[in-house]
């Protein structure tokens, strides 16, 4: 009965805390893995964890927790070594490019563990500011870039990585403050203060302001801080992932809304070459792309292929 996926599903659990988080960690529904976590109780007769807020682990709980982290690696080692062997440890390399600024927040932890697993993998990042980074793969600049859209490219495979959504940032005492969501019309008489990046690249403009007709006095600003820092000073609103400032809204430095009744949200997805796709080096760390950024980002989703 017990298996592999139980190790990691009591890992999820004691790392995050709660069914939700921990389901979206492993990309499962809330009721999947409640059906295996019962199941598994069941199967022993005994009770893994303490339904409180946050879960806590019972003995029998911590026995399993204490079994995956002591074997879990060592499976992971393995097949690593065994993917190594079948392309005869031949060393690779990943040099990577984003399409946006705020990618790098979560990229460099993931990069980080990486490299503990496969040092022989040489790692770079392209540099500047890219609109079109999937051009980079075609010119052999780049072996995977960082998209917030799919798109029909030849030999060219979009993994995805996660969802999140788009927050309105506003000042403190912003009179638009007092809304539960911003629409199209809210941006109106206000400046939007967005990355130095094409229409088609910012949801905002793309999704709400255009079909609506709002065409709103413009400011750019080159980082997520720069843009926060406009924001509290009053020049302006903006939109911004909801994990990309959520230490700005914690200290209550600015304030931000949902934009739109539904929310708008968007998504990230690793794209390579799909001749490169199937190498072991190259699928770990999409792996490792999604593992950490559910680790330390809050509020993303898994986003469907």
């Amino acid at each position: 009965m017990l298996a592999l996926k139980h190790l990691r599903l009591i890992e999820a659990l004691n790392d995050s805390g709660s069914i939700t988080r921990a389901a979206t960690r492993l990309y499962l529904t809330q009721s999947a893995l409640s059906h295996q976590l019962v199941a598994l109780e069941s199967h022993y007769g005994v009770s893994l964890f303490e339904r409180a807020r946050p879960l806590r682990l019972t003995p029998a709980g911590e026995l399993l927790l204490a079994l995956s982290r002591e074997i879990m690696p060592r499976i992971d080692a393995v097949k690593r070594d065994l993917a190594r062997l079948a392309e005869d440890n031949q060393p690779g390399k990943l040099r990577i490019a984003v399409e946006c600024h705020t990618c790098y927040d979560w990229l460099m932890p993931a990069m980080d563990a990486y490299r503990a697993h496969w040092p022989e993998v040489e790692m770079d990042l392209v540099g500047g500011f890219h609109t079109d980074p999937v051009t980079l793969l075609d010119e052999d600049k780049a072996d995977l870039v960082i998209v917030s859209e799919t798109g029909k490219h030849k030999d060219v495979v979009f993994n995805p990585l996660f969802r999140y959504e788009m927050l309105a940032l506003m000042a403190t005492g912003h009179p638009l403050a007092s809304k539960p969501y911003l629409t199209a019309r809210d941006f109106a008489n206000d400046t939007l203060i967005t990355y130095p990046a094409p229409d088609r690249l910012l949801d905002v403009v793309r999704r709400v302001l255009k079909p609506a007709g709002i065409a709103p006095e413009r400011r750019q600003a080159e980082l997520t801080v720069a843009i926060v820092q406009l924001v509290a000073s009053r020049k302006g609103l903006a939109a911004l992932p909801a994990w990309a400032v959520q230490s700005y809204l914690e200290r209550g430095y600015v304030v931000a809304r949902p934009i739109t009744k539904r929310g708008l949200w968007s998504g990230l997805y690793a794209a390579s070459r799909e001749s490169d796709a199937g190498r072991a080096y190259h699928k770990d760390f999409v792996g490792t792309l999604r593992e950490q950024a559910f680790m330390t980002l809050a509020g993303i989703e898994p986003l469907g292929a």
